[in-house]
């Protein structure tokens, strides 16, 4: 008689142990954020922040001043979530993670996704109106199919 082996490892079937959500500053995106800790701190999951900086096509722009902005709102989500995290010490324990990369903000989140091995992907719904000729961030994910994908408006 055979012994029976365990089934294999699935993500997510014991719960989501990493929660990547996308910030960019925006309202929709704190809200994201906000929503992903509070599902990341019920589930005793870490939470992975990630700023994705957009990089301008060459020519759009003169430069430097470009890159300077997108480390200054860098640095702004930073001293935000580190503000939040101390507002909250000793109310609520959680693992939190900040990551920043630069480069196109879809490809970004799915980079980080695949290399933190996301059992779940939270971003806040597009404000923009670019979005209906790119698609935005949010479909993009969802359309990739490869983790869950909660869309906070």
């Amino acid at each position: 008689m055979q012994e029976k082996q365990p089934a294999p490892f699935e993500r997510g079937t014991d719960g989501p142990k990493v929660i990547v959500v996308g910030i960019d500053g925006s309202d929709s995106s704190w809200r994201a954020a906000a929503y992903a800790a509070g599902l990341a701190r019920r589930q005793g999951a870490m939470l992975a922040l990630v700023y994705v900086q957009p990089v301008l096509p060459a020519g759009a722009t003169m430069g430097a001043p470009v890159v300077d902005v997108t480390h200054e709102v860098a640095d702004e989500l930073m001293a935000e979530i580190r503000r939040s995290t101390e507002r909250l010490q000793g109310i609520y324990d959680m693992r939190w993670e900040f990551h920043t990369l630069r480069g196109d903000p879809y490809a970004g989140m799915v980079r980080m996704a695949d290399e933190l091995r996301a059992d779940a992907v939270v971003v806040g719904a597009s404000e923009s109106a670019g979005h209906r000729i790119m698609g935005s961030v949010a479909v993009r994910l969802v359309k990739a199919g490869r983790w869950p994908v909660t869309v906070v408006p």
